[in-house]
């Protein structure tokens, strides 16, 4: 039996992280402006629809943000936490306690999506500089406004970019001192800091 939940813990974890992505990403394409006529960004649309076609409903737009898909990240991140605690200990704890650790665990996918992001821009700038393929031009539309900032207080140096390594220093930062501090405050379990 124990077998069974750890597999089924595994494909829990597995499919719902895909998916938690999948709608996080539909909110951080929102936010970056992207464009939404990108084959990648309609399958993201495409992929979410059925859930937060409801959700529109009842939750209003932010500052020109549809604030639904960030709702729904964060009921997806509270059911995926939920049912990981029910398969592995038999309870799902205290509701407003699982809610911290959702909103944990959501704000280290939006920090690691950037992340990743950034790595992806380094690597095309050095194997496929200028690429017009959709996931290029998609990564580099996420990339775009973390980078701004830097490149501003950054002096020209004649063609090399060292913004992105200022950028990984502030999101790592972050991730070691307040994604770790808050999980280890939160006592968030280790089956669930998997899931950050």
């Amino acid at each position: 039996m124990i077998g069974l939940n750890t597999a089924a813990v595994y494909v829990l974890q597995t499919l719902g992280s895909l998916y938690l992505l999948i709608v996080l990403l539909r909110f951080v394409l929102q936010l970056v402006r992207a464009n939404f006529y990108n084959p990648l960004c309609q399958f993201a649309v495409k992929a979410t629809q059925p859930l937060l076609k409801p959700l529109r409903r009842v939750i209003p737009s932010l500052f020109g943000l549809d604030m639904s898909s960030l709702v729904l990240a964060i009921l997806v991140q509270l059911a995926l936490m939920a049912l990981t605690l029910l398969l592995t200990y038999g309870t799902t704890g205290n509701f407003l306690q699982l809610m911290v650790w959702a909103l944990i665990g959501v704000t280290a996918l939006f920090l690691k999506i950037f992340f990743f992001a950034l790595i992806i821009s380094v690597i095309l700038s050095w194997v496929a500089p200028g690429s017009h393929n959709p996931g290029a031009e998609l990564v580099n539309q996420i990339c775009e406004p973390a980078l701004a900032p830097f490149r501003k207080i950054l002096p020209n140096l004649g063609g090399l970019d060292i913004s992105p390594i200022l950028a990984f220093m502030v999101l790592k930062l972050l991730d070691m001192l307040v994604i770790n501090n808050l999980a280890a405050m939160t006592m968030m379990p280790d089956i669930l800091r998997l899931l950050i």
